[in-house]
């Protein structure tokens, strides 16, 4: 906007002076007012933006507010990320555990199917007072205690119970092809970021390139206008040009610290976890690790 203006007055100037037509200071004022235009709607994404952080902090909108720092292009300080990131890192994600602990959930239902195949063993225990002739009524009986064990088996149940261990079976099976697909969700997840934040990072060394340039070429363009060798309409086009790189200079910056976020976030929170004691065969071939 600031450029803009400049370019406005310098326009009038040359109107005054007979230099430069009408027609020119229109130009000039039209491409200031979009760019005001431009500038009201990014002020209100900011405040958008300052209200779901006042809430995400736990404030009310009228009580959290950012000073008006504007942002400079390759000013942010992007972590190192690593170029190779250890696949331990994914047993920190929840969504891996809590289809691992689906996984064993599912396995241990397959074991109490199968249980109901053994026969049922009951032991019950009897006490009591007990006499061995008419004469015991008269005095006082003799105590006594047993003990009485009973197994029973289901002969026929109409393939119940085959049905019960070939649901536990399936259903195992599902949350094997779950924990799987999740896993692998996980490793997409993970392979998106890093390859955006490399060629983000070689994208924005080129948009740097290209935005100097249209810098350079503007500044030749407002010096030829300047000296009455180009039209207002070359300096407008290199106007435009210029503040369309500088917005993508700085929403590819953007872009990266989202990547960066995301990489953080793919790669699995922390979480305070301790192994239990059981193990399982992980269907990658390995033993997975247990946490709760």
């Amino acid at each position: 906007m600031k450029a803009y203006n400049e370019a406005l007055e310098l326009t009038k100037n040359r109107f005054e002076g007979g230099v430069a037509p009408k027609a020119d200071v229109a130009q000039a004022r039209t491409q200031l007012n979009a760019t005001l235009v431009q500038a009201s709607d990014i002020m209100v994404q900011r405040a958008q933006y300052e209200h779901a952080l006042a809430i995400l902090i736990g404030k009310t909108p009228a009580e959290f507010s950012l000073p008006n720092t504007p942002l400079t292009t390759h000013s942010p300080a992007f972590p190192t990320v690593p170029v190779a990131l250890p696949a331990q890192l994914l047993e920190r994600r929840p969504d891996i555990a809590r289809a691992e602990r689906r996984m064993a959930a599912a396995n241990e239902q397959i074991g109490i199917a199968k249980a109901a195949y053994y026969p049922t063993l009951n032991i019950a225990a009897l006490a009591g007072l007990e006499g061995t002739s008419l004469l015991n009524w008269f005095n006082w009986p003799q105590p006594f205690v047993g003990r009485r064990r009973r197994a029973s088996e289901t002969l026929f149940d109409a393939g119940s119970r085959n049905a019960a261990t070939e649901t536990a079976l399936a259903g195992y099976d599902g949350t094997v092809a779950n924990y799987r697909q999740t896993v692998l969700n996980a490793f997409q997840q993970v392979g998106d970021d890093l390859v955006a934040l490399h060629i983000l990072s070689t994208e924005s060394e080129q948009q740097r390139v290209a935005t100097a340039s249209a810098e350079e070429s503007l500044q030749l363009s407002q010096n030829r206008y300047a000296g009455g060798l180009d039209t207002y309409l070359q300096v407008v086009i290199w106007q435009t040009t210029a503040l369309w790189n500088k917005r993508n200079d700085i929403d590819i910056e953007r872009r990266r610290l989202e990547a960066g976020v995301l990489l953080v976030q793919s790669a699995g929170r922390r979480m305070e976890c301790r192994p239990v004691a059981q193990t399982m065969t992980c269907p990658f071939g390995r033993m997975a690790p247990c946490f709760i």
